[in-house]
């Protein structure tokens, strides 16, 4: 069967994307398989995702829109948990983009929300339905 065994997403303060991305997994059901020194593994439905700290520190910031990977998006269940995560999203260190077009940025048949963490990040919430 086709589909991911895991994604791993190398970060520059471990700290800061444990607080960030671990509330945002544990929002959408994954929980954390493993912990150690210089990283973790959440996992839900069979995959995982490792944070993990990058061994080539550059200084800069991540740059989503530079050659690589642009998001991550998660399905997040039911349209109501895609519009509870987003509201909080701020508390939690991610920054919610496309507002004036939430929850359709993505068409009008799309149910989502959008977001960037303080290292540039950005991860997607698909509600079922779309």
């Amino acid at each position: 069967m086709a589909g991911f065994h895991h994604v791993e997403v190398w970060v520059a303060d471990l700290a800061e994307a444990r607080r960030e991305w671990g509330w945002l997994l544990r929002e959408l059901g994954f929980e954390r398989e493993s912990e150690w020194s210089e990283g973790e593994s959440w996992a839900a439905g069979g995959a995982y995702l490792t944070l993990t700290t990058s061994p080539n520190l550059s200084g800069a910031e991540h740059d989503r829109r530079a050659p690589g990977v642009n998001h991550l998006a998660f399905k997040a269940g039911p349209l109501d948990l895609v519009d509870a995560i987003m509201s909080a999203a701020g508390e939690h260190g991610w920054e919610p983009l496309y507002q004036d077009r939430y929850p359709h940025a993505g068409g009008p048949d799309h149910y989502a929300g959008w977001l960037q963490n303080s290292a540039g990040f950005k991860a997607e919430v698909v509600a079922d339905d779309s």
